[in-house]
């Protein structure tokens, strides 16, 4: 039969990464040096192109 290969998820280092507060339970990670208001906005426009 053939033989099942294991999955192999390379995690990003958080340290190399800039943290930006959406909300209370919400954060997420963009490059250090960018806009995190610019990356505030896009996420919040995603989501509310989401639940139209």
């Amino acid at each position: 039969m053939y033989e099942k290969k294991a999955n192999n998820f390379k995690s990003p280092d958080l340290r190399k990464l800039q943290e930006v507060i959406i909300d209370v339970r919400t954060k997420i990670y963009i490059e250090m040096g960018a806009d995190p208001e610019e990356a505030r906005t896009r996420y919040l426009s995603r989501l509310d192109n989401k639940k139209l």
